[in-house]
């Protein structure tokens, strides 16, 4: 877990000033190191977008319930590396935008104006935790997403069995207990799977066990075009197996949107 994700997680009544701290400090890094990076904002969202202009391809990169567009450099530079163009998003109660907003289910509509707004040719998503489940919601409606891969997303939630810190984090994020078990009601892939007619990448870890999430196996198996990468001992975001699945991820999005 990044320091950034530990200072926004639980119970916590600086989170807010965490995540625009992290927000700040993101900006101020790419200003000396990627001058070139834009920072572009639009109805529910807000992040950045780096690497060549000409880029034949953009990936957005989607985070989860309870993170933000400055966790996840080392997707995006391997996506850089391969000469694509990246753009580090906060949708609707995450990251910079967490104090401000709430979760939403129907989040294909942000990225539908994210799509809009940046004006790409050719799309890609990628999505962690909670954002794999926003990355396929919004490939089975959009079609203009060329490519998806999904790290540990849920292919459905249901609420009477998930673990009460879970429980408290969606409540927060949606605003009380009656939002948040309308947000996991919703969260159910098995419907959208089949309409998905982009190329799909669908990564796990055997150790991210959480009771009341069902993770990915029956999305890849859905999808038309879905592929399953399970990786036995990866945890939840597989942090302890990146070089088992960031390298091949990066490859396999880059060669589906070339």
């Amino acid at each position: 877990m990044s320091p950034c994700s530990f200072a926004t997680l639980g119970p916590n009544r600086r989170s807010a000033l965490a995540a625009a701290e992290a927000d700040t400090a993101m900006g101020r890094a790419l200003e000396l190191l990627e001058p070139q990076a834009r920072r572009i904002e639009g109805p529910g969202f807000t992040g950045w977008l780096r690497g060549p202009a000409d880029a034949a391809a953009t990936v957005v990169v989607v985070p989860g319930l309870d993170s933000g567009k400055e966790e996840f450099h080392d997707l995006g530079t391997a996506l850089l590396r391969r000469g694509l163009a990246v753009f580090a998003m906060d949708g609707p109660g995450q990251g910079a935008l967490a104090a401000t907003s709430v979760v939403r289910a129907d989040y294909h509509r942000v990225i539908g104006q994210v799509i809009d707004t940046l004006g790409v040719r050719k799309t890609g998503l990628a999505g962690l935790s909670l954002g794999g489940y926003y990355v396929v919601e919004n490939a089975a409606r959009e079609s203009r997403v060329a490519a998806a891969v999904t790290v540990s997303g849920p292919f459905r939630l249901h609420w009477d069995v998930l673990p009460p810190p879970v429980r408290d984090l969606i409540n927060r994020r949606a605003g009380g207990e009656e939002a948040a078990r309308r947000f996991a009601g919703q969260v159910d892939l098995s419907a959208l799977a089949p309409r998905i007619t982009c190329p799909l990448l669908v990564i796990d870890g055997g150790q991210d066990v959480i009771p009341g999430v069902t993770n990915g196996e029956p999305l890849a198996r859905l999808a038309p075009h879905g592929r399953y990468l399970s990786l036995p001992h990866g945890d939840h975001l597989l942090g302890n197996a990146r070089p088992d699945w960031l390298a091949t991820a990066a490859d396999w999005i880059s060669g589906a949107l070339a």
